[in-house]
């Protein structure tokens, strides 16, 4: 009884220092821009969430500390990334519980257009979200590519789409080929896991999709209309 509560207690600790790290709006505001995937230096966060560098430093080390992220130093740069795809799926999650409106209430024009292309198409993490997201998962599952009855899972249809495709699903650790991911502007899942992770990547370096901006927005290409018709047949209006 004595190490059960113990155990408890230890739990109930780590569960309120997470908490903690994500409770702060500007640690907060790291997390979603880390979301893009990619490593940021220190100096590029400060920048994005508008606080000083000093700031900026003391956030990074308590992410870093509470395993949050992970740092890689090149010469005299510091980068900062997500430590894993759980941190990212945990950050999508608790995002996707919050008010759409609430989150990307725009106070000028060029936060609304922004707020317009994140909903259209973006990065999350390592995987296709937003319209475009929604759109490529729900035409896998039309195909009958992709099973969503029992929660996500390629068919052995969808497994050779993919080789046929020529996007290789490389199986590493302990990650699910593929996983529902919830959209928070969509407030549907969609796709993502190992299958999600390798189509997200072929569509950026196939120049099916190109980044835009700052953010995590994506936008598919004249070349990406037409892959994603021939393949999956979806209409390029649904993309734009």
């Amino acid at each position: 009884m004595t190490s059960s509560r113990s155990g408890a207690r230890t739990g109930a600790a780590g569960l309120a220092a997470l908490a903690s790290l994500v409770a702060d709006e500007t640690r907060a505001g790291f997390l979603l821009a880390l979301l893009d995937g990619r490593a940021w230096t220190a100096g590029e966060l400060a920048r994005h969430a508008g606080v000083a560098p000093s700031t900026t430093s003391e956030h990074l080390g308590k992410l870093v500390a509470g395993g949050l992220l992970a740092e890689d130093r090149q010469g005299r740069h510091r980068y900062v990334r997500l430590a894993d795809a759980r941190v990212a799926q945990l950050v999508e999650d608790l995002a996707a519980q919050v008010s759409p409106a609430a989150t990307m209430k725009p106070r000028t024009l060029r936060e609304a257009g922004a707020g317009s292309a994140m909903a259209r198409g973006r990065t999350c993490y390592d995987h296709l979200a937003g319209r475009l997201g929604i759109a490529v998962t729900d035409a896998l599952t039309g195909l009958g590519l992709l099973r969503q009855d029992t929660g996500f899972a390629l068919t052995d249809e969808g497994v050779g789409w993919f080789e046929e495709t020529g996007i290789p699903l490389i199986r590493t650790g302990r990650r699910p080929l593929a996983r529902a991911c919830l959209d928070w502007t969509e407030r549907r899942p969609h796709l993502a896991g190992i299958a999600g992770a390798a189509l997200c990547h072929h569509a950026l370096t196939a120049n099916w999709c190109v980044r835009i901006g700052s953010e995590r927005a994506v936008k598919v290409t004249e070349t990406g209309e037409q892959a994603l018709s021939r393949l999956l047949g979806i209409q390029s209006e649904t993309l734009r």
